[in-house]
């Protein structure tokens, strides 16, 4: 959720429905080198609690030093570490999801974090393993546990995969009867009622939101509903959600601090919010490529406020959905999963995804 997830969207989010909202993927070295970028990622609202902090790293001496400075400097209540990511960027330096088959360096890197953190928890998200020969996600619960990491979470997907097929919520499954601490699901999670079979179907304690929420910020109030045994679910007219994007896009501005750039970072998301809608082309490429609020409001002025949300979207996903394909990996990475050592210049030097 690299460029999603920031301080606008997760006050969107929340203003809509209850959830731990964390922050977009950050590396332990640019955050111990205070990178000017990475140090804005940090940015948390006032009334923002908990402020959730999701850490990236591959070296545990690093990783270990980005968590005592956020417990020194008391940056966040949580952190989250990310063995999960499968893009080509992170996987080739033996990061993300390829890092949990070198067993030893994933048990030093968390290990490490969790002795840093002291009295911050500390939760482990991570997917199956590298591909279906590479798996690895049992193992790493069982060390994450040892460890004392407060929960886990596993995306049913393996590296390989990435965004394709369906997730497997039976690995989930067998992760949550393994495992005596919390464990959270995530993949293919679209509606609230996937949240309540998912945990009907494998004894999770809880669910992880990704791709879902993409143009539905009110997702988070069905899944309220849905936890709290209410029937009600938000399908929005398109006027509705003409408002909603017309806040997205102010608090993106407020955050950024100049308007053009904030209405630039908004253009992303119109695709999602106006997924299923009866909009002519014309009218969402000029959406897209808005620079400022007054083009905005100009623009959700000519949509029709009165179409009705289109049911035939529900359950669909959203965002990436790419094909399976061979993980980029170090080489000799799958070698000697025993090995501990960090490959060389494996940390990234800059955030996100």
């Amino acid at each position: 959720m690299a460029g999603i997830t920031n301080i606008a969207f997760r006050k969107l989010c929340r203003e809509h429905g209850a959830g731990l909202y964390v922050c977009e993927m950050v590396t332990t070295r640019a955050l111990v080198e205070r990178n000017p970028k990475t140090m804005r990622m940090l940015a948390f609202s006032a009334d923002e609690r908990p402020r959730s902090l999701q850490l990236y790293g591959i070296d545990p001496e690093i990783v270990a030093r980005a968590v005592r400075m956020v417990v020194d400097e008391n940056l966040a209540d949580h952190i989250d570490l990310n063995f999960g990511c499968p893009v080509p960027k992170v996987t080739r330096k033996g990061g993300g999801s390829a890092l949990p088959w070198r067993h030893r360096l994933f048990e030093r890197i968390v290990r490490g974090a969790v002795e840093a953190a002291e009295h911050v928890p500390v939760t482990v998200k991570m997917r199956k393993g590298i591909d279906d020969d590479h798996l690895t996600y049992v193992r790493a619960g069982l060390i994450a546990q040892e460890a004392g990491v407060a929960a886990v979470a596993l995306h049913g997907r393996t590296a390989a995969q990435r965004y394709s097929g369906r997730a497997d919520w039976d690995a989930i499954a067998d992760l949550k009867a393994a495992l005596e601490i919390p464990v959270l699901g995530n993949g293919d999670i679209w509606e609230a009622d996937d949240a309540l079979r998912m945990v009907e179907q494998t004894g999770a304690d809880g669910v992880v939101v990704g791709r879902g929420c993409l143009g539905r910020p009110w997702l988070f109030a069905d899944l309220t509903a849905a936890f709290d045994g209410r029937p009600e679910r938000v399908l929005p007219n398109l006027g509705e959600v003409a408002a909603t994007m017309r806040r997205h896009a102010e608090l993106l501005v407020e955050w950024v601090g100049d308007e053009p750039h904030g209405c630039a970072d908004f253009r992303k998301h119109v695709a999602w919010y106006l997924k299923g809608f009866p909009v002519g082309s014309e009218l969402r490429q000029r959406l897209a490529m808005i620079s400022s609020l007054m083009e905005l409001d100009d623009l959700l002025g000519k949509l029709d406020p009165a179409a009705p949300y289109p049911r035939e979207t529900l359950g669909q996903p959203r965002g990436r959905t790419n094909s399976p394909g061979k993980v980029a990996l170090p080489e000799g990475w799958l070698d000697d999963p025993d090995a501990d050592g960090v490959p060389d210049g494996a940390e990234l030097a800059d955030s996100g995804g």
